[in-house]
């Protein structure tokens, strides 16, 4: 198994105009961009100080024809993409999209849980894992799974990726927050969803410097305050939002 197997090592956001997604990430979050696909498929590079964070693409037709909204996607890397494609059908989840390679940058899969939170499996042909700052600016800072069903979600996820059980959180109401690891410190927490969202999901928190000059940000550059900001355990502030075209994502600093 290779050191980064079980680990979220990139993420995108499929939107319906790019162009205005990367403008609008660029004043909130601080990424840099470079385009790096082509005319037929296009893709723009997010980074900060150098490190590649992630990417922006627009949704594919056929998705789009299926329903597909704008939406943030993790990837989590593995040592066989097929391998780990059918490991996923066999413990209840679905193939959205069947194994294929990227010329020149790996294989993935698009896959879901039982309840149907979407995440990639992929395997790169050389180093995967940017360096991980969990609450430097700019860096993902937290992987947090709005479950369909929180136990039984973990037990699909801990079979496939050997992710283990850190804290538990009692948040009264809202039920157990449960943190989970990949083999070092908490990387992200898991709740069963609340009945008001529509279905399962990932959240990424990206980091910033303080959140309420962030979130001032976000409305600024045109995107909506779904929750907060609030203090979590720990001393963090964090802020859930929406961009412009529609994807959810969330906001993590260390000061107020």
């Amino acid at each position: 198994m290779s050191d980064h197997a079980g680990k979220f090592v990139w993420y995108d956001v499929m939107t319906t105009d790019t162009k205005a997604a990367e403008a609008f990430y660029r004043k909130v979050v601080g990424w840099e961009t470079a385009e790096a696909g082509t005319p037929d498929d296009p893709y723009t590079i997010l980074s900060i100080g150098g490190a590649m964070i992630g990417g922006l693409a627009p949704i594919p037709e056929s998705a789009r024809a299926m329903g597909a909204r704008p939406a943030w996607m993790g990837y989590i890397a593995v040592d066989d993409v097929d391998a780990h494609a059918a490991r996923v059908q066999a413990a209840g989840g679905t193939i959205r999209r069947a194994p294929e390679d990227i010329p020149g940058i790996g294989r993935f899969a698009v896959a879901a849980d039982p309840h149907g939170a979407g995440f990639i499996l992929f395997r790169g042909n050389g180093e995967q894992a940017p360096p991980r700052q969990p609450m430097a600016p700019g860096h993902i800072g937290w992987h947090e799974l709005h479950a369909g069903d929180r136990e039984a979600d973990f037990a699909f996820y801990a079979t496939l990726f050997g992710w283990t059980k850190a804290e538990a959180i009692d948040m009264g109401p809202m039920g157990l927050y449960q943190l989970f690891a990949a083999g070092g410190p908490a990387i992200g927490g898991m709740m069963t969803k609340m009945p008001t969202a529509p279905a399962p999901f990932w959240l990424y928190y990206f980091g910033v410097d303080a959140i309420n000059a962030a979130a001032a940000r976000v409305t600024e550059a045109g995107g909506q305050i779904a929750n907060g900001p609030q203090e979590v355990p720990g001393g963090a502030w964090v802020v859930q939002c929406f961009d412009p075209q529609g994807a959810m994502f969330a906001l993590v600093a260390p000061k107020r």
